[in-house]
């Protein structure tokens, strides 16, 4: 993703950077932000060489950490956006794989329905959400996550 400079957008720097310094698994993913646009972000992974099993297809635990970490970013870049400030916990998670994936790792989350979560964390300090993401794979989907993150204010 980048801006007319050729540089990605500052969110998406000032991300990239989160996830340099607090999450080294996402540089052995080779995870990168691919749009962030209309509360919707996109992240991919390269499916070679660390993110494959033994049949030469997706591992289901990469499956798990892009989808979960894709929406805990999606969450984080919303609070920047609104000018909060504070820490976020993935509290709880599940997957569903539904069909094998050959190919990058494509993750998307959606926000656009969730402006109320930022109310009640302006509100009331922290606040619990359930978040979605999906990865299709040949044009289906592959991968259903759903995961409860727990942000709360620094004060």
């Amino acid at each position: 993703m980048k801006d007319a400079m050729g540089d990605p957008p500052a969110p998406v720097q000032q991300l990239e950077a989160l996830w340099a310094r607090d999450f080294p698994l996402t540089r052995a993913m080779g995870m990168e932000v691919v749009s962030l646009a209309n509360h919707v972000l996109t992240t991919r992974s390269s499916l070679e060489p660390n993110n494959t099993n033994t049949h030469g297809t997706a591992f289901g635990g990469s499956l798990y950490a892009i989808q979960a970490l894709t929406a805990w970013s999606l969450l984080w870049l919303e609070m920047q956006a609104a000018g909060l400030s504070g820490s976020i916990i993935h509290a709880r998670g599940s997957i569903e794989f539904v069909r094998t994936v050959r190919e990058d790792i494509v993750a998307v989350a959606d926000f656009s329905n969730h402006a109320e979560v930022l109310n009640r964390l302006a509100r009331d300090g922290k606040v619990r959400t359930s978040l979605a993401t999906a990865v299709h794979a040949e044009g289906e989907l592959a991968s259903r996550f759903e995961g409860d993150y727990t942000a709360r204010l620094t004060r």
